[in-house]
């Protein structure tokens, strides 16, 4: 999508963006920036511009700026597999971050692991994007070991994370949320239900995320004395198929658990369907517990108790600090940790008395 250059007609003669700048006495670009809203412009140019771009009844048409300079204007929003709620909840707070501040945002959805036919390798995307001038790139659930993330770190692109798989170096910029309190939240609320058989189905085992609810999980359980069977931690992946087996598996054991924390809400819709495939109950004979809150905690048959994560505000805070590396200015953190709440929904329930 372009941004910038309008041509307007005044007197029958035709104003473009280039008369206007040579009548403010500045470049093409620093009337580009003001019609942008870009901040790296000064104060008395700025009202400048603005006046003549008053008198002249300027309106601003999407159709003739280079595309170098569009792409200027431009935020990469890198996806990694298929989107997911999770993945959508992402998209609308960064599309709304950069409604309000006026930028354009761009798509990319890329292979997991490996190469995809047709896509590019990292180190040959990376240097695409970097060609294209992009503004900043988020790059979502990403692995700062391997993959795309150091090929865009090596192409010096300005670059957040949402949630990598494994910690980012200090000087990169993240944005995640408490994921330690949150799996010790979820646990704590089966604990205070009266469960003691309590299970965990987790994802990918090296992701820093995972880590810290499976972690969370464990605190909650030893802070009440709660013994963990090796065999009540399962890790998959993290998606719906992980907790149909999942679950299916922690309910044939001897002495199945009587509640399941999940570490996303698609795995606990799984543990919902295994239940279900089992003849157990929810939450009668199992309660569970997902986290994320997306949309589908809502839908699931019973509704879902759940850790919610702020998903869209996630989104606003990576698409405001891009911005903010793309224009050089200081962070107050390189890492930003927003809240999880609990949610109770009915998924989960006191264990009946034997």
């Amino acid at each position: 999508m372009r941004l910038g250059e309008a041509v307007v007609a005044q007197e029958g003669r035709t104003t473009t963006l280039a008369r206007v700048a040579a009548s403010a006495g500045v470049s093409v670009a620093t009337v580009s920036k003001v019609l942008n809203g870009r901040a790296d412009v000064g104060p008395e140019t700025r009202a400048r511009v603005e006046s003549l771009l008053a008198a002249h009844d300027y309106v601003a048409r999407r159709a003739e700026v280079p595309e170098a300079e569009a792409s200027q204007h431009t935020v990469e929003l890198v996806f990694h597999g298929p989107l997911t709620a999770y993945t959508t909840e992402i998209l609308q707070g960064v599309l709304e971050g950069a409604g309000e501040r006026k930028v354009s945002v761009s798509v990319s959805v890329r292979p997991r692991s490996q190469p995809t036919p047709g896509a590019l390798r990292p180190a040959a995307w990376a240097r695409e994007l970097a060609d294209l001038g992009r503004r900043g790139v988020i790059d979502v659930v990403d692995d700062a070991r391997h993959g795309d993330l150091p090929a865009l770190v090596r192409a010096g692109i300005p670059l957040v994370v949402i949630d990598p798989l494994s910690p980012p170096r200090k000087e990169l910029a993240s944005v995640g949320t408490t994921n330690f309190s949150g799996g010790l939240a979820a646990t704590q609320h089966l604990l205070d239900l009266g469960h003691r058989r309590v299970a965990y189905i987790g994802c990918d085992p090296s992701s820093a995320y995972n880590q810290a609810r499976v972690h969370g999980f464990r605190a909650a359980c030893e802070a009440a004395g709660v013994p963990v069977p090796d065999e009540y931690v399962r890790i998959g992946s993290f998606d719906f198929a992980a907790g149909v087996e999942g679950g299916g598996a922690l309910l044939e054991l001897p002495e199945p658990p009587t509640a399941v924390f999940a570490a996303t809400d698609q795995i606990a819709a799984g543990v919902l369907e295994a239940a279900r495939r089992h003849g157990a109950r929810v939450p009668q004979d199992l309660s569970v517990v997902g986290f994320d809150d997306t949309a589908v905690a809502e839908i699931l048959s019973p509704p879902l108790t759940t850790v919610r994560q702020p998903l869209r505000e996630m989104g606003r805070v990576a698409l405001v600090t891009a911005l903010r590396v793309a224009a050089r200015e200081p962070l107050d953190s390189h890492h930003v940790e927003l809240a999880t709440e609990l949610v109770v929904r009915s998924s989960t329930a006191a264990i009946a008395a034997p």
